[in-house]
């Protein structure tokens, strides 16, 4: 297996947890970030101690074109293209009719919009990988069709991930793609979490660890058989 990974919003959290996990396998990762420079690169330098070439690639991928040259950046420096993690997704919690035009816009571009967009780019560079894999990030529960009391773009724009991974793995069964979701609860860099404990069966978050876990489960060669599956690591909530 070809291991060159783009990892979007991989300056810190769950991007960066991943990155470094892939680093620590032995691929070589582009860190994507769109304003933190400085976290980046940080982030670059701790992969890097793997032995495995790390490189910083800066992108608005909500802007098309931002997104293609992204992937064309990663392509080139890496040396090919294997993995893609899109991970990338704004959050603002408000009630439904409470929310404004530019905040719909804005959470339905930097959740479904921008992975739509940075995987339509990296399609013809994992097709040339034979046996590429891609991962998407939905949230837990996403995929039930249920009234929300907030976050309702939000949820929206996971639950359009899941049915865009689902039609998309289908598709690309052929060229030997997989495309899976993870799909978190509350984990431990939620900005909610200490209201959100409660909640939880387990009684605490998920750790950035654990979720890079679950995106290795789907991107490891063992996983070449399946497609199209979501994995929620939530701890039994929403079940």
């Amino acid at each position: 297996m070809l291991k060159k990974a783009l990892i979007t919003g991989s300056s810190t959290g769950i991007g960066k947890a991943i990155a470094l996990d892939l680093a620590s396998k032995g691929f070589d990762i582009a860190i994507h970030y769109n304003r933190s420079a400085e976290a980046a690169n940080k982030a670059s330098h701790e992969a890097a101690n793997y032995g495995v070439n790390s490189i910083v690639l800066q992108a608005d991928i909500t802007n098309t074109d931002q997104a293609e040259s992204l992937v064309k950046q990663a392509s080139e420096g890496l040396g090919g293209l294997s993995v893609v993690v899109n991970n990338v997704g704004n959050y603002i919690d408000r009630i439904t009719s409470e929310w404004s035009v530019e905040e719909w816009h804005e959470i339905i571009n930097s959740n479904l919009n921008a992975t739509f967009y940075v995987t339509k780019a990296a399609l013809p560079h994992l097709k040339a990988a034979q046996g590429a894999r891609i991962v998407n990030f939905a949230c837990a529960n996403a995929q039930q069709i249920l009234a929300r009391d907030t976050n309702t773009p939000y949820i929206i724009a996971k639950t359009g991930i899941i049915i865009y991974s689902k039609s998309l793995a289908k598709e690309l069964i052929t060229d030997k793609i997989t495309v899976n979701v993870v799909s978190p609860g509350i984990a431990e860099n939620s900005f909610d979490l200490e209201e959100s404990i409660p909640q939880l069966p387990t009684k605490r978050p998920a750790t950035l660890q654990e979720l890079a876990h679950a995106a290795w489960f789907f991107i490891s060669p063992e996983s070449e058989y399946i497609t199209g599956q979501i994995l929620e690591v939530s701890g039994g909530w929403k079940l």
